[in-house]
C-alpha cells in the first residue's frame, strides 16, 4: 500500500494511483488514521520529494510492525518518469487539517459574497464616525 505524506493540496492535485493520504504529524499522536487504511503486508511511503517520507518511515514501521519502504525521489520522481497519476481526495486517512482555508473555501458561499462582507466590515469605522451615538472610538 502506498501512503502519501505530502501536503494535502499536492496529494489532491496528483498522486500515485491508489495512494492513501495521511498527515505525518498525526502518526506519533494517534493511530486512528492508520485504522482507516485497508490492511497491507507492507507500506511504501511517498511525499513530493521523499524527504518527509524518510522521516515517517521508521515511525510507521514501529507502529505497524510491517516493512516500510520510501519511494525514491517521491511523487515528483514518479511523475517525471511518466508514471500514471490520480487526482482527488478519495483516499484520505486523515482529515485535511494541514492548511489554512479561507472562510469561503469548501462552502457554497461565493467569493463575491465574502468580499462584500469584508467591505462592509472595513466600512464599520466610517459608519461609527457618522453615527456619533455609540461611544466607541478608534485607537
Amino acid at each position: 500500500m502506498v501512503i502519501d505524506v505530502t501536503a494535502s493540496a499536492n496529494h489532491v492535485k496528483a498522486h500515485v494511483p491508489g495512494a492513501w493520504w495521511l498527515v505525518r504529524s498525526r502518526l506519533s499522536n494517534t493511530v486512528d488514521d492508520l485504522r482507516t487504511l485497508p490492511d497491507a503486508k507492507r507500506y511504501v511511503l511517498t511525499c513530493a520529494t521523499s524527504a518527509l517520507a524518510a522521516f515517517a518511515a521508521p515511525e510507521l514501521a514501529a507502529l505497524t510492525g510491517k516493512p516500510v519502504q520510501v519511494l525514491e525521489g517521491g511523487t515528483s520522481a514518479w511523475i517525471r518518469a511518466g508514471q500514471p497519476t490520480e487526482t482527488g481526495d478519495a483516499h484520505l486517512a486523515s482529515p485535511r487539517i494541514d492548511r489554512y482555508r479561507r472562510p469561503y473555501e469548501g462552502t457554497d458561499n461565493a467569493r463575491e459574497a465574502m468580499n462584500a462582507y469584508l467591505e462592509w466590515e472595513y466600512g464599520l469605522v466610517a459608519q461609527l464616525e457618522r453615527d456619533g451615538t455609540h461611544g466607541f472610538f478608534v485607537i
